[in-house]
């Protein structure tokens, strides 16, 4: 694996960092060392130490945490006799399932790592996301069965190995979910190539012993995908210390929980949030996790009058989802200890009626915000119960060093003042993978010696420490948590055909707060016909994750430009074209 190279123009020793907002921390807590452990070794470790306690809960069907490890080691077996190396990159397309967080551990015991794969993502994306690493391996949902065939002579996979959402349920559900789901999908067709994941186990695992990898902390474990500041997907590569901090900043934030508590693991395992947070750190810390691989938002209030979380983690859409619910009468939330948003800004409307909603049904804390970004792994910082100010997304977390520098000198401003957040601390990214030139850009050498994230985000901390955001530099889309990156959704329409150009705005959304409105001029001898249309919309699907198709397209003959000839992304966000912007919401 080629990892990027960081030009350090700086010779000597880097500045101790000191933050205001560490009047916080005790000084136990500032002192706190981060182990220099390997992901698989942090959770041999909890395994060991919460043994008989259930450690996945996965449609009713408990996995303990003694049955937890040996699973992890015998998938750990199979990968190895099948011929995965340290240093190997094996790619996941997966939703929430105990194979898939199996899979991640059994790789990192190797030394391998781990390519997470959004499921819903176009056929082309997993073709590059494949290429990138040169995964030989694919560890994948079978309902991407027909995108993989697809694209599978365009890769170097040897082994394919399929995992159905449904392997690991209860039997009664098991048969529901075959007469529900299965026939909708082509199944796969399964020989020397394609296996089932119970096969590939069964067939490789036996009398096979891993020899000991000799990684460390330092060693990279998992590539997570983005569009840094350019749009364009990129595998950002987090190492097993990145992990491992998380571990140590996840006990000094939730000091209310008890080993045997339950975290609702709603946020998906190829975003940094749900990998590092609600699935890594709470099993160091002995908590149990509800997995779910499709979320409704509809049963919101019965998922959690059913399972009784103490920590639900999400985006804003998600909690504004459970504001509508209402199937549960006398839905009791006392049992929340900690409920999280992040993925983007909340705004103060519906956090006040979050609030309302959560007083009103028995629970004693309110929501908290957090801010962070893939590059950084997850949050960097939260506003929280102990420390809050109204309106703050926090303060940075154990280790974590956030300042606020402007964009033109490139100096700290003074406190209030508001300018690029830059991050520092050992969450941030080794790099983009084989991309020297973007990781140069994202990752900067300061005077101080240190290596500091750019964020691309505007905002302002107060004289206490205390981080508030402003506004997104970048022109990217968040929707329902999601980034959308339009320079990218706009390199893929324009590929199409048809068309001559595109540009992509943002428009609001009542429940995803923000969706994609391409704006299209067409090539001549080109109509705008219903044909063209649905030809163009196919082609998004089948080339971006759903999540970045556009929610309208709108046709023109040309595009406004200003006064400098550049597009005029203003006067397009203004153009509804008489359209309603939530007609057609699938």
């Amino acid at each position: 694996m080629q990892l990027p190279i960081l030009h350090i123009p700086f010779i000597g020793q880097p500045k101790k960092l000191k933050g205001r907002w560490e009047k916080y921390f005790t000084e136990e807590e500032l002192n706190k060392k981060i182990p220099n452990n390997t992901m698989y070794e942090e959770i041999s470790s909890a395994c060991e130490k919460f043994y008989d306690l259930p450690a996945i809960n996965y449609y009713g069907k408990v996995i303990k945490y003694s049955r937890f490890i040996k699973l992890i080691n015998k998938a750990s077996n199979a990968f190895y006799a099948a011929g995965v190396r340290k240093g190997d990159i094996v790619s996941i397309c997966m939703p929430n399932t105990p194979e898939a967080i199996t899979a991640v551990y059994a790789l990192n015991k190797i030394g391998a790592v781990a390519s997470m794969i959004h499921p819903l993502s176009g056929e082309t994306e997993i073709k590059n996301y494949i290429n990138e690493g040169n995964s030989e391996f694919l560890v994948t949902i079978d309902l991407d069965y027909e995108k993989v065939s697809n694209i599978e002579d365009e890769t170097n996979l040897k082994k394919i190995i399929c995992v159905s959402a449904a392997d690991s349920m209860p039997l009664y559900m098991k048969i529901g979910y075959f007469f529900t789901k299965k026939h909708k999908y082509k199944n796969p067709k399964y020989n020397y190539k394609y296996l089932k994941w119970k096969s590939f186990v069964r067939k490789y695992g036996k009398n096979v012993i891993v020899p000991d990898s000799n990684t460390d902390g330092e060693s990279p474990a998992v590539i997570l995908h983005s569009g840094g500041t350019t749009g364009k997907p990129k595998g950002i590569v987090n190492s097993n210390k990145s992990f491992a901090a998380l571990i140590i900043q996840g006990e000094t934030f939730l000091k209310r929980l008890k080993v045997g508590d339950k975290c609702l693991t709603i946020m998906p395992i190829f975003h940094g949030f749900g990998i590092g947070v609600t699935m890594h750190t709470a099993y160091a810390l002995g908590v149990q996790t509800i997995l779910l691989p499709t979320f409704d938002a509809k049963k919101f209030d019965v998922l959690l009058n059913k399972h009784h979380p103490n920590v639900v983690m999400g985006v804003p859409t998600l909690f504004e989802a459970l504001l509508n619910t209402n199937k549960v009468k006398n839905l009791d939330l006392s049992c929340i200890k900690y409920i999280v948003s992040g993925g983007d800004s909340l705004n103060p409307s519906l956090e006040n009626r979050i609030n309302t909603y959560l007083k009103e049904h028995g629970c004693e804390i309110e929501i908290a915000q957090g801010y962070g970004m893939t590059e950084a792994m997850s949050a960097v910082s939260c506003d929280y119960k102990e420390v809050h100010k109204p309106g703050s997304i926090g303060i940075p977390f154990l280790h974590n060093y956030i300042k606020i520098i402007d964009r033109v000198t490139r100096k700290e401003v003074k406190p209030n003042e508001s300018g690029e957040i830059c991050i520092c601390g050992p969450t941030v990214m080794m790099g983009y993978l084989n991309n020297e030139e973007e990781t140069n850009e994202m990752l900067q050498v300061h005077k101080d010696g240190h290596i500091w994230l750019h964020t691309g985000d505007m905002g302002h901390m107060d004289e206490d420490g205390f981080l508030f955001y402003d506004q997104r530099i970048k022109r990217m889309i968040i929707s329902s948590g999601y980034n959308v990156y339009p320079q990218h959704v706009e390199e893929i329409i324009e590929s199409h055909p048809a068309v001559l150009q595109c540009t992509v705005v943002g428009m609001p959304h009542k429940y995803k707060m923000e969706v994609g409105k391409a704006f299209i001029v067409l090539k001549e001898g080109y109509h705008p016909s219903i044909f063209t249309k649905n030809d163009i919309k196919s082609f998004c699907k089948k080339h971006l994750a759903h999540y970045e198709c556009p929610y309208k397209y709108v046709y023109r003959k040309s595009l406004p430009k200003t006064l400098l000839g550049k597009i005029d992304f203003k006067t397009l966000q203004a153009d509804d074209n008489g359209d309603d912007p939530y007609e057609g919401e699938e």
